[in-house]
């Protein structure tokens, strides 16, 4: 019987930052511009509370896994195609990181249970407004339709990083554009996600990336 990959058809290979990434046609191609999102994830590992990174809307792995290359981190990467896990899975097998990463293939808000806890958040989710996916057909639906105003996925992961950041925790979210890191911004205040605080915005051609901010406080 041939696997979901070998059924979706070629498999190609493109560089990212020192390694070497495997995809096809069924999900995203990894973007060179998203290894900045990797290096300002490196960064803060240097400041977070230990642990395990968790990625959300991992694809194939590629963001996550560059993190933890050259740290001693364990990584939990989430995707909902089945495709981009198993790729996932043989990125982690090319990267040497089999030992320290575990792949969950689901729903980002159904794959974690209630006391899992994580220094570190990463998450890619579809941004791309529904009425806007027709501009990109080379990229599966599945991977880029972020919904009505591109933000539904998004805050689906802040959700799961509300119940799941550790205190002093950081969440690096990718979004489409400024619009969409105000958008959210505004969605953020006066609701449950009250001490999760937007501190940074970095703004890349294809991009902008919005860093999170738990504040240390006395919850469960």
């Amino acid at each position: 019987m041939k696997t979901s990959i070998e059924a979706a058809g070629h498999v190609e290979q493109v560089p990212f930052g020192h390694l070497d990434i495997q995809y096809n046609r069924d999900v995203l191609r990894p973007r060179s511009w998203t290894v900045a999102q990797s290096n300002w994830a490196a960064e803060l590992l240097q400041d977070i509370p230990p642990g395990p990174v968790l990625e959300l809307c991992a694809g194939v792995g590629h963001i996550g896994m560059l993190v933890v290359a050259s740290e001693a981190h364990e990584l939990v990467l989430v995707d909902v195609n089945p495709v981009a896990c198993e790729l996932a899975g043989r990125n982690a097998v090319n990267a040497g990181l089999t030992d320290r990463v575990e792949i969950r293939c689901g729903r980002v808000d159904e794959v974690l249970t209630a006391d899992e806890r994580f220094g570190l958040i990463i998450a890619d989710p579809p941004w791309v407004p529904s009425a806007d996916t027709s501009s990109h057909p080379q990229d599966p639906l599945i991977a880029i339709d972020g919904g009505v105003d591109g933000l539904d996925v998004a805050l689906t992961c802040v959700d799961v990083a509300a119940d799941h950041l550790d205190d002093g925790g950081s969440m690096l979210l990718q979004l489409r554009n400024t619009d969409q890191a105000v958008a959210l911004m505004d969605k953020l205040r006066g609701v449950s996600q009250q001490d999760l605080h937007a501190v940074e915005v970095r703004t890349y051609d294809d991009g902008v990336i919005v860093q999170l901010l738990r504040a240390v406080t006395t919850r469960p």
